[in-house]
C-alpha cells in the first residue's frame, strides 16, 4: 500500500457522527495498569491521535491498541519478529487477531525513551500511538525518504494534538 503523503492529506475531516463512530469502536486493552496512572485520559488520548491522524488514514481501519509491559512486548516482538527483546511500539497488519490492525506498547520501553529524551511521557505516548497509525496506512522508514516523509507527517499531526515536535531538540521537555 503505497502511504499518503504528509503534504497532501485528504481534506475530509471526521464529522461529529464520525469521530462518535471512531470512539465507539475504539477498542484499548490496558493490560499493564501503569498506562492508567502516567497518562491521564487515556481512552480520551488515543481517541484523539486518532481523530487528529484521521485525514492521512484508511478510512475503514480503527485497530486495536494493547497497552502492555515490556515482558509481553518482548514475547511478541519474538514471535513475530524474531527479536528477543521489547521494542516500543509493534503494529500489526490488518488481519490481526482483533480486526483492523493492532498497535502494541511496551510501558518500560516507552517510559525509558520519553525519560532518556527530555520528553513528557503523554506527549511520547501521542507520538507512538501516531507512529503506529501512520504504519498501518502503509508509511515506513526503511529508507531516508520514507523516513523524512514519516517524521514530517508525525509532525504535522502531532501538532493538531498541541505536542511539541519530537524531531527537534527540546521537542517537550517536561514530565
Amino acid at each position: 500500500m503505497e502511504p499518503r503523503s504528509s503534504l497532501t492529506p485528504s481534506a475530509e475531516e471526521p464529522s461529529s457522527i464520525t469521530r462518535a463512530a471512531l470512539r465507539s469502536r475504539l477498542d484499548l486493552i490496558v493490560a499493564d495498569r501503569r498506562w492508567r496512572a502516567s497518562v491521564p485520559n487515556l481512552e480520551a488520548l488515543v481517541a484523539r491521535c486518532l481523530e487528529a491522524s484521521w485525514p492521512w488514514l484508511d478510512r475503514d481501519r480503527v485497530p486495536a491498541f494493547l497497552l502492555a509491559g515490556d515482558h509481553a512486548i518482548k514475547a511478541l516482538n519474538a514471535a513475530f519478529r524474531d527479536k528477543n527483546k521489547p521494542t516500543n511500539v509493534l503494529t500489526f497488519e490488518e488481519n490481526g487477531a482483533f480486526g483492523d490492525g493492532d498497535i502494541a506498547l511496551a510501558y518500560e520501553t516507552v517510559r525509558r525513551e520519553a525519560k532518556a529524551s527530555g520528553k513528557k511521557f503523554s506527549h511520547h505516548f501521542a507520538h507512538l500511538v501516531v507512529h503506529g497509525l501512520l504504519h498501518l496506512a502503509g508509511h515506513d522508514h526503511h529508507r531516508p525518504d520514507e523516513a523524512r516523509l514519516m517524521e514530517m507527517t508525525e509532525s504535522r499531526i502531532l501538532a493538531r494534538l498541541g505536542v511539541p515536535n519530537p524531531w527537534r531538540m527540546g521537542g517537550g521537555r517536561g514530565a
